[in-house]
């Protein structure tokens, strides 16, 4: 990638938004290469309604209280989208992605690099996102990389301090988003590990989901944080299984981002778990929310790779109980504290 002179967004969600607005607000400095003056920033969605609303009033209903640039072309067209664009970010749900690229496929152009912000595991495959892109555009020396980290949209909206970890195996390429996410507010690391960081987006959603549960049961914080202790436990062995270095979960990829989605009001896994723990039902949470809640069909990958490389991740498969077998989430506890006394164990 020589230069950066026209950047797409796909997905106009709480990230899409963000990320199409940081970028547009972004001096040219920020981007290699071009032409002295900032790329042409689009963003594209699924829905042509939808998109055609936020093309008019700039606003979404997804982010309350936020205003996208003017400078932002707002486009349902696929062609008109990806014309000649240097950089993709993904900010499609994982479960989605796949879709959307081979619906886009042809419009994609051979050199362009692809950023992905989505956490999760794709559910039928297990692919982690970055693998998903590069399998439906059928280029696997394609740029991709993964930005991560702990990140609630609606701060990002605000500009409210926030860290971020761009993780690629193209080291050039990951310093390439880096200067383009980096601002006054924003600052983004680099990192090699693309495999922890992305699992450690995915397997985090598991984990706040039953951090959701504690609170809905008003289990305390004492509760809650040795949660947190054990799921990144889990978190940690079962990357170190798939190749991932350890360090990346200690990281603003890996406990940063598992704090913040524990913790958050806004964290959409720990709200359905919080649900979860009153009394709701998976079914009707999910009905009412306007969130895609990642964690959810995750939490069958994350199941699924466990068993593949023989990892115990005893949060994860109580989660995985109280989601799609109908166990009761203060069973689910009573299962964890009633497990085989042992030595405490990390990775």
């Amino acid at each position: 990638m020589t230069a950066i002179e026209r950047i797409t967004v796909l997905g106009d969600g709480q990230m899409g938004l963000v990320c199409a607005a940081l970028l547009a607000e972004q001096p040219a400095s920020a981007f290699p290469g071009g032409r002295g003056e900032p790329p042409v920033v689009t963003l594209w969605g699924h829905h042509a309604r939808e998109v055609g609303s936020l093309a008019r009033t700039r606003q979404s209903a997804r982010l309350s209280a936020f205003t996208l640039p003017e400078s932002v072309r707002v486009v349902p067209d696929d062609l008109e989208a990806l014309r000649n664009v240097d950089l993709i970010v993904a900010a499609v749900p994982s479960q989605h992605a796949r879709n959307v690229f081979r619906r886009l496929v042809d419009y994609v152009p051979g050199d362009a690099g692809v950023v992905s912000v989505a956490k999760g595991i794709e559910k039928d495959t297990l692919l982690r996102p970055s693998e998903v892109v590069r399998d439906a555009l059928e280029n696997p020396d394609r740029p991709v990389a993964s930005l991560s980290g702990p990140t609630i949209a609606a701060e990002l909206a605000r500009c409210l301090p926030a860290t971020m970890v761009a993780a690629s195996e193209d080291e050039k390429f990951s310093e390439t988003v880096q200067s383009a996410f980096t601002t006054r507010w924003m600052r983004v690391y680099t990192n090699t590990d693309l495999v922890g960081v992305e699992l450690a987006g995915a397997t985090k959603n598991v984990i706040a989901i039953a951090a959701g549960v504690l609170d809905g049961l008003q289990a305390g914080y004492n509760a809650k944080s040795a949660l947190l202790a054990r799921g990144l436990a889990e978190i940690a062995r079962l990357g170190a299984a798939m190749g991932a270095k350890p360090e990346t979960f200690f990281g603003v990829a890996g406990v940063g981002d598992l704090a913040t989605t524990c913790f958050s009001p806004e964290g959409r896994n720990r709200s359905c778990g919080e649900a979860l723990g009153r009394g709701e039902t998976l079914s009707a949470y999910l009905s009412r929310t306007q969130s895609v809640v990642e964690g959810v069909e995750t939490t069958r990958g994350v199941v699924e790779l466990a068993k593949r490389h023989g990892v115990e991740m005893p949060i994860a498969r109580a989660v995985h109980a109280v989601l799609f077998e109908g166990l009761d989430p203060i069973d689910a506890i009573a299962g964890l504290m009633s497990r085989e006394m042992k030595a405490e164990r990390v990775g």
